[in-house]
């Protein structure tokens, strides 16, 4: 701590102020405590901010200042916002039940979809591709998490299972190469 004052001392006196009046700096530190929690003036032509209270009331008229009138209006809010009692709002709306009256002579009723076409099976060759691209990683995982040896074996397994099952996987992709497919634009 002595240091740093004294390398403070040093280098007021290396670095003399322009107007040759030493800066205080305990003085400024001493006003800016002063000033906390003041708010600094307005720049000249503004207009203050309105309080939280009187951010409702209309702002008065020129026009109803300057005519002298008995009985001056009061000053009226805008407006409130919309409350609703806890389990009464536009969320709670449930719309009523459709029945066959809604319904004139052009319309059809309900769409009811079809049912979907089962999945198509997968054959065996595709299932132990998929084994070895999830299987593979996971056989990892598990040796590393539980602390086994990592063996020639286990590795050939876990890496060998995860490239053969994805090679396996992109080899038997559909290429789809019909001549008139029109989703390949204009043929010229």
């Amino acid at each position: 701590m002595a240091e740093h004052d004294s390398d403070r001392d040093n280098r007021e006196e290396r670095e003399p102020d322009e107007q040759g009046v030493p800066f205080d700096e305990d003085a400024a530190w001493r006003a800016i405590v002063a000033g906390y929690g003041e708010e600094p003036p307005d720049p000249p032509g503004t207009k203050p901010y309105k309080s939280v209270e009187d951010l409702a009331l209309l702002e008065k008229d020129a026009e109803a200042d300057k005519g002298d009138s008995a009985d001056p209006q009061p000053a009226r809010p805008l407006g409130s916002s919309v409350s609703f009692a806890p389990g009464v709002g536009p969320r709670d709306h449930t719309p009523p039940e459709p029945s066959e009256d809604d319904f004139d002579e052009d319309d059809e009723g309900h769409f009811v979809p079809p049912e979907p076409p089962p999945l198509p099976a997968a054959d065996t060759t595709a299932k132990f591709a998929w084994l070895g691209v999830v299987g593979g990683p996971v056989l990892l995982l598990l040796a590393v998490l539980l602390g086994w040896d990592m063996t020639w074996w286990l590795t050939t397994l876990g890496i060998g299972g995860f490239l053969g099952g994805f090679a396996t996987l992109v080899m038997r992709m559909r290429t789809d190469d019909d001549e008139d497919d029109p989703g390949r634009g204009a043929v010229v």
